[in-house]
């Protein structure tokens, strides 16, 4: 039996601390704040409750394998899950408004045609084809098994199957998701859904790689789903769960050092000057806290990938509604940007920029356990924002509540009251500079959007959750758990499951 300390309560952090602790292992949780759960948080006031991270789960597999692995109990008797449909609605810049039913190729195509005119869903269908192609190449090297010490395979090889498009008497292919909307579905409005998804995780879609395209057909073949009481119910059973395995947490104890003894990690130094001793440490940390860990040490990982930088943040607005929700509302509606050249050029070029009229997705769960009583709506606004440590422009806040009005009419005299979540916040919680947010792993771009290898250049050190491989999101957070867990039971020739 090892003892393991594990940096953070993170949902990566702590599905590998459950991993581990199934496996025989002695495992300590080192928390700074006073909770678990990372960004995934809520908020409460006068009987409104609010996720202020994620607030719907995509690929809900990962987190029924955790539960499976780690107890008799599966997931959905912790948490209740069901699934979101219409996946979502969109609004464009024309006005055109379509739904999306969940997981239903069939159904997308017909209402895309119906709301963009005849060939926009087979245009759509005909994509996600390729898509699934990119996604059966990648799935395995990019998600299920460690990064490969040759990622430079990764980096280089493009897998999606981009369409000939001929040019100023050129034949091109695609190699950005922006020119896969432009060459490929040739309409303004599919662009703009296909980006979406993109912008939903912090990525440029004129830079994002072609094989980016596995971000909405993730969404499209394992649905939308949604935990009743919010997300942060999925920490608390996460969290459970690890109890149940005598994972021990210890809440505000700043870890500020990883001890090292004969050129390999032996523990962590804390804020009050003790060390707790351990024969393996796993960080599930922003790389910028990692490095302050070990000041002079390589700390490279072994693939040679180097960490992401200047990715953007979010903004969360919360609002407390009088009045109840209409039935038959969308669960998610997304309010696509007037201006999308702006957009970008301000989130990811200017420094401190954000659009007058942003891309915003409003969330109106219907879910009774969130409001004081059916006469009651709770509404979360998100956006994209830069990564900053200063506060964000009220006007801004303004900004995304005027461009949601489109998605809830008469949103204004309904307001009972709001708040407002900041990148500073996300800071706070999570310990990532400006409030980052990462994204998944991406195969193509140069290894661009390669995460650093979960192991790292210290023997017995690892790293685990968004900031490492396979990146950021729910379900990857819960990969990146079952990857640590394994490297440590099985030994560096773990390749993942089977």
């Amino acid at each position: 039996m090892a003892r393991i300390a594990v940096i953070g309560a993170g949902m990566g952090a702590m599905a590998a601390a459950a991993r581990l602790a199934v496996a025989g292992h002695r495992v300590v949780v080192y928390e700074r704040t006073e909770t678990y759960g990372g960004a995934v948080r809520r908020f409460e006031r006068d009987g409104f409750r609010f996720d202020t991270g994620p607030g719907l789960l995509p690929l809900p597999a990962v987190q029924r394998d955790l539960f499976v692995k780690t107890g008799k109990e599966p997931l959905e008797d912790c948490v209740q899950l069901t699934q979101v449909d219409p996946s979502s609605r969109h609004v464009f810049v024309d006005g055109t408004e379509v739904s999306l039913p969940n997981a239903s190729r069939a159904g997308v195509v017909t209402a895309l045609d119906a709301a963009l005119g005849a060939g926009a869903g087979q245009r759509w269908g005909d994509f996600l084809v390729r898509a699934r192609e990119a996604w059966d190449r990648t799935r395995r090297p990019l998600l299920e098994e460690p990064l490969w010490p040759n990622w430079q395979v990764l980096a280089e090889r493009e897998p999606y199957p981009a369409v000939p498009h001929k040019r100023l008497l050129r034949t091109r292919v695609a190699g950005t998701l922006t020119e896969v909307g432009a060459w490929e579905l040739r309409d303004p409005r599919l662009a703009a859904l296909l980006e979406s998804h993109a912008l939903a995780y912090g990525l440029d879609p004129r830079t994002a790689p072609a094989s980016a395209a596995v971000l909405p057909y993730m969404e499209h073949a394992f649905g939308t789903w949604y935990v009743r009481g919010g997300i942060r119910e999925l920490a608390r059973a996460v969290y459970e769960r690890c109890l149940r395995r005598r994972v021990e947490f210890v809440f505000g104890a700043e870890v500020t050092g990883v001890a090292e003894k004969d050129g390999r990690a032996s523990g962590v130094e804390l804020a009050d000057a003790r060390v707790a001793e351990a024969d393996f440490v796993v960080a599930g940390v922003a790389p910028q806290t990692l490095s302050r860990f070990l000041p002079g040490t390589a700390l490279r990982p072994q693939s040679g990938v180097a960490p992401q930088r200047g990715l953007p943040s979010r903004l969360t607005v919360l609002l407390a509604l009088r009045g109840g929700r209409p039935e038959g509302t969308a669960h998610r509606t997304v309010v696509h940007a007037e201006d999308r050249e702006t957009e970008l050029d301000l989130l990811f070029g200017t420094p401190g920029g954000v659009a007058a009229r942003p891309t915003v997705t409003v969330l109106r769960p219907d879910d009774p356990t969130l409001v004081p009583d059916a006469d009651h709506e709770a509404v979360t606004l998100v956006s994209a924002v830069p990564a900053r440590r200063g506060e964000v422009d009220a006007a801004h806040v303004e900004n995304l509540i005027t461009v949601a009005e489109r998605a809830v009419p008469g949103l204004r005299e309904r307001m009972l009251w709001q708040e407002v979540r900041t990148p500073a916040d996300i800071e706070e919680t999570t310990g990532a500079v400006g409030g980052a947010i990462p994204a998944p792993a991406l195969a193509s771009a140069g290894g661009r959007l390669l995460h650093p290898a979960n192991t790292t250049g210290v023997p017995g050190l690892f790293t685990v959750g968004g900031w490492s491989h396979p990146g950021g999101g729910l379900p990857h957070a819960g990969m990146s758990g079952a990857l640590v867990a394994g490297l440590i039971v099985e030994g560096p020739d773990f390749r993942g499951s089977q």
